[in-house]
């Protein structure tokens, strides 16, 4: 064993002749120099090395590099503790679930006790709208925020309102917001999420128990509203944004909505008293302003239009609307380079938007 590591290193071969010729203590010293350096040249290759190596990749953003280690280790060490998790990691990380799911779900039959790879493997059947498969993972990290995967409880949520599990999903929602499931509030915040999730035929009687249940709840007529609007409602939307307001006068989300209701019904004088009063409670709301600049547009004053929609733009850059309005602005007072500036800014925004839908994987913990 000596005779090889020396062949290795040959400057040790004759460090150990002149030690050698020295007192038996100095012999035990070169002994023990040379087995810690050994030690020390195996444990930078270990099966432990090597995941920790992975890790640190990972955390540096390189999962494809940290696939490539953990690869290597398989073939030579496939059993190794700890390796299926990280190569579960790593191909989540590298948006790859499929192959992820298979390795997160050996890392749990070796250790049922490894709560990330469960972590992981939840957020990867999630990602793949396989609810079913990721409730029992879900339900494991109950309603308190998980470290490094502060979704989990609103995943679960989610989850029993997609496998339409009304009760546990406002229960599941109530413990997380400290509230009891049989109160208005638990119904409303069910609403809110079935709303998110476009099921909206499905969130009415959510909001219409949580009224009954407090006539007076904030915000309860306001999502009605939005839930009509949805539906292209605009008159039943009106009703209900002013029954808002009559419970709670100062909400500027209910002034800027109705004011878009009041648009859409062609009513344009009193969408611009309310979407001012709007601006008044916020002023910078780029909807109310963007509400704004269309009016003026409907009322051919191109230039009052300009002005209110950037404004908006210089609240909410990415607005596509407000580029593609004021690109019809700047064309009709004569503004030909900056309106098809407008124009190609609507279009890569609106390209970057369908990309993005494309990609259903939730963000990586």
């Amino acid at each position: 064993m000596l005779r090889n590591y020396e062949s290795e290193f040959p400057f040790l071969t004759r460090m150990h002749s002149r030690v050698a010729l020295r007192s038996s203590r100095g012999s035990v010293l070169v002994v023990l120099f040379l087995a810690c350096s050994l030690g020390f040249a195996q444990d930078s290759t270990s099966p432990q090395s090597t995941l920790d190596q992975a890790e640190a990749l990972l955390n540096q953003g390189k999962p494809g590099d940290a696939l490539s280690l953990l690869t290597a280790l398989a073939e030579k060490d496939p059993k190794a503790p700890g390796l299926q998790g990280k190569m579960g990691k790593a191909y989540f990380r590298s948006r790859q679930v499929a192959p992820a799911i298979d390795h997160l779900k050996a890392a749990l039959q070796q250790d049922a006790g490894d709560r990330e790879s469960a972590q992981l493997l939840a957020l990867s059947f999630y990602a793949q709208g396989k609810c079913r498969e990721a409730l029992p993972l879900l339900e494991k990290f109950g309603p308190q925020p998980v470290e490094g995967s502060p979704d989990i409880p609103n995943l679960a949520s989610i989850c029993y309102v997609m496998t339409e599990q009304w009760d546990k999903a406002r229960t599941s929602m109530a413990q997380m917001f400290s509230l009891s499931p049989d109160s208005a509030m638990a119904y409303l915040m069910l609403g809110k999420l079935l709303v998110q999730r476009q099921m909206v035929d499905r969130a009415v009687p959510q909001v219409e128990t949580a009224l009954r249940l407090d006539p007076h709840l904030t915000m309860a007529h306001f999502l009605l509203g939005e839930i009509y609007l949805y539906q292209s409602n605009p008159q039943a939307a009106v009703s209900e944004f002013q029954k808002e307001l009559a419970v709670n006068p100062t909400v500027w989300l209910a002034y800027w909505r109705l004011g878009d209701a009041y648009v859409r019904l062609g009513n344009y004088e009193q969408a611009e008293t309310v979407l001012k009063e709007a601006i008044w409670l916020n002023d910078t709301s780029a909807g109310a302003y963007f509400l704004l600049g269309e009016i003026a547009l409907k009322k051919n004053d191109p230039a009052l239009a300009t002005g209110f929609l950037e404004r908006a733009l210089g609240f909410e850059p990415q607005n596509i609307d407000a580029h593609s309005a004021l690109a019809g602005a700047y064309k009709a007072l004569g503004r030909e380079a900056e309106a098809k500036r407008e124009s190609g800014i609507a279009h890569t925004l609106r390209s970057e938007s369908h990309a993005s839908q494309k990609d259903v994987l939730q963000p990586v913990p």
